[in-house]
């Protein structure tokens, strides 16, 4: 069926796929091609968002953001001292190639992860084993107390994914066809037109009532169809024209445009996150200290918000790193946040014997305000002396080139704003953009070793203080995002990565 269904939509395809047969279609335009199936190896949200339909972790976060079991079977049992972590797992849930869950996929999946995924990189050093205690339990040994553990494990992005043993490479290798114990699997791929999930027989879900992600997963759509769609404006014509179900990273001027609308409606997720501009430590222009004190002197954050998002109804400034109500919340170091001084730029630019060098800007169109910030800090770096290369590219290749260090200075990226702070993996030496500081390590180190949440709370107020000190990452400010779905749209919970297993259309 599957086959014949991808013969008749292939023929009818002129930009994007239009479903036909199956009963409930839930039509998802997203803002490209997942450049993996295999969200252990990727940090983008365009990955987490299709592939958590798929693949699974042992834990999750529930609609408050607090850790639940998800494979495994409760939440772990810690020993007194906080370093050893036992897991027991549940009983007959399969994978979707036949075979059944046991401690030795857990394993494999669990070492494979803490090898190659960003994420599990940041937790590496301080793991000592991750061993079968029976077919269905599994234990963790740590060299010391690690407070985030948890919320590592129970991420979907650079997620500590579960696989069958078997199917788990050597090394770096990439795995060739993935396979996952949630409840869909992957149907038809039709590269830059669609990638079709259909129910997966098998699937043994949860009997906890649905929260978040975590409890119950349904498997509602007969099928559903993520498709890239790179232009923003196209996503939002697709929206109000009926085309999709469900459009994701709209521009915050299409708001008032999907309102009218008689088919779509917008959906604003508030205190949604932060742009932030990622700072490469590990070659070079910004690996002086004084350059990267240029820039962050340099940059009009208050005018490249409004150029983002036109209006302050989807911004705010701020230079906090979590905002205001968030147990994280500090202001701390926040007076080098929005100097917009070209004249102390230009100075430390003179004392760093700046040469002109261009300072590579690395963006990408298909988040819009992206690149519209980038637009504007462009006009103010080149007032205050910097040469600037703008190289814009699509998402895909971005994610490529920002693997690289030698091909740029500062690559643009968001993120929401997440319930741990050692989910940031910029953070950690190991991360893409390679910040290490003695200093900053340090505090580091003592902040997800710290247990107790006030002394957590005054460490992480250190760490910003002396981010900023730094520039290890610039945080631009925060933003709300837009997302739009079709009014007959019903069973989606709005969230940074939306899931649609229990999506139907009335």
């Amino acid at each position: 069926m599957k086959r014949s269904l991808s013969i008749v939509l292939a023929a009818a395809l002129a930009t994007v796929a239009v479903p036909a047969l199956a009963k409930n279609v839930i039509n998802v335009a997203i803002v490209g091609e997942p450049d993996t199936l295999d969200p252990m190896v990727s940090t983008k949200d365009v990955v987490s968002i299709v592939t958590q339909h798929v693949v699974e972790t042992l834990y999750t976060f529930d609609g408050e953001w607090n850790v639940a079991p998800l494979l495994a079977k409760d939440l772990p049992k810690i020993s007194d001292d906080g370093k050893t972590y036992e897991i027991a797992l549940r009983d007959g849930v399969s994978f979707s190639d036949g075979s059944k869950l046991d401690s030795a996929d857990v394993v494999a999946s669990l070492e494979r992860w803490l090898k190659i995924a960003s994420r599990g990189k940041t937790v590496a050093d301080k793991v000592e084993s991750v061993t079968a205690k029976g077919p269905l339990a599994v234990e963790i040994k740590m060299k010391s107390p690690y407070a985030p553990l948890l919320s590592l494990l129970a991420f979907s992005n650079s997620a500590a994914a579960i696989y069958p043993s078997e199917i788990v490479p050597e090394g770096d290798g990439q795995i060739d066809k993935v396979v996952g114990t949630g409840p869909y699997e992957y149907g038809e791929h039709v590269p830059d037109q669609y990638l079709q999930l259909v129910p997966f027989k098998g699937f043994v879900p949860r009997d906890e009532p649905a929260n978040g992600s975590a409890g119950k997963r349904g498997q509602v759509p007969d099928e559903i169809r993520f498709i890239p769609v790179p232009d923003a404006n196209t996503r939002v014509e697709g929206l109000v024209s009926g085309q999709f179900d469900f459009a994701d990273s709209l521009p915050a001027e299409s708001y008032d445009r999907i309102e009218k609308s008689d088919k779509a409606k917008p959906v604003l997720l508030e205190n949604f996150g932060w742009p932030v501009w990622a700072i490469n430590h590990k070659a070079g222009l910004l690996t002086d200290k004084k350059i990267r004190e240029a820039l962050l002197a340099a940059l009009p954050f208050d005018d490249m918000l409004f150029a983002a998002f036109g209006d302050d109804k989807f911004f705010k400034v701020d230079g906090a790193l979590y905002p205001e109500g968030w147990a994280w919340h500090s202001e701390e170091g926040t007076k080098a946040y929005n100097q917009n001084d070209p004249e102390k730029a230009g100075e430390l630019l003179k004392e760093a014997g700046y040469d002109g060098t261009p300072l590579r800007i690395l963006t990408s169109r298909q988040y819009e305000f992206h690149y519209k910030m980038a637009e504007v800090a462009k006009q103010a770096l080149e007032a205050a002396g910097f040469k600037v290369q703008m190289d814009v590219v699509d998402w895909a290749t971005l994610g490529q080139r920002r693997n690289d260090p030698a091909l740029w200075d500062v690559y643009i990226t968001h993120s929401p704003f997440l319930p741990e702070p050692a989910l940031t993996d910029m953070w950690f030496p190991s991360s893409r953009i390679g910040w290490s500081e003695p200093k900053k390590d340090e505090t580091v180190d003592a902040f997800v070793s710290e247990t107790d949440p006030e002394k957590r709370q005054a460490l992480f107020a250190k760490m910003q203080a002396e981010e900023y000190d730094d520039v290890g990452f610039i945080k631009v400010g925060n933003f709300n995002a837009l997302t739009g779905e079709a009014k007959t749209l019903q069973g989606v919970t709005p969230s940074p990565w939306p899931h649609f297993w229990d999506a139907a259309k009335k």
